[in-house]
């Protein structure tokens, strides 16, 4: 960003270069804040269709937190995010169906009806510390595994998608 306010303070006219490198610059840093991008079947947004939520943004909803053990890691975790309820709702999602995709393009499918109190969280801390791409961040669906068998199945251990960055919600026809 520095480069960007000294390219734009320059008192010479920028080129047309200049310019396409400002934009390059100016989209770049965009992408970089955007941490979760929510699509489809939800309430309009001041990009559309298209909700984008940096950390911040996230962080400014109800924080949510759980103890539990999980089948990819040792011991019992603390996770701290958002309750995937919360998130539906604060983007108006409909009743359906949600296509959670990683930064890899995996994508898994999760029942809207999921979403329920004491249910799964889109979780941006895991033991107090962010959660870098290499360790399964920077969001993780996380379901409270511990004292809940019925999370316990292969079912919900397919919807604990991490490396998270988009979801696009499928109303039911």
């Amino acid at each position: 960003m520095q480069r960007l306010k000294k390219l734009l303070s320059a008192s010479t006219t920028p080129s047309f270069l200049t310019g396409i490198i400002l934009l390059a610059l100016v989209t770049t840093q965009a992408m970089a804040d955007t941490v979760l991008t929510v699509t489809g079947d939800v309430s309009e947004a001041a990009e559309g269709q298209r909700w984008q939520f940096e950390e911040s943004d996230l962080r400014a909803l109800p924080l949510v937190q759980f103890e539990t053990d999980t089948i990819w890691t040792e011991g019992t975790q603390v996770f701290e995010g958002v309750s995937l309820s919360a998130l539906l709702t604060h983007v108006g999602a409909s009743d359906g169906t949600l296509l959670a995709t990683a930064a890899n393009d995996y994508t898994v499918s999760i029942p809207t009806s999921d979403a329920v109190e004491n249910g799964p969280m889109i979780a941006y801390l895991r033991n107090g510390e962010k959660m870098s791409l290499r360790d399964k961040g920077p969001l993780w669906i996380v379901y409270p595994f511990a004292g809940n068998d019925a999370y316990k199945t292969e079912e919900y251990y397919s919807r604990s998608i991490w490396q998270l960055d988009r979801i696009e919600v499928v109303a039911n026809e």
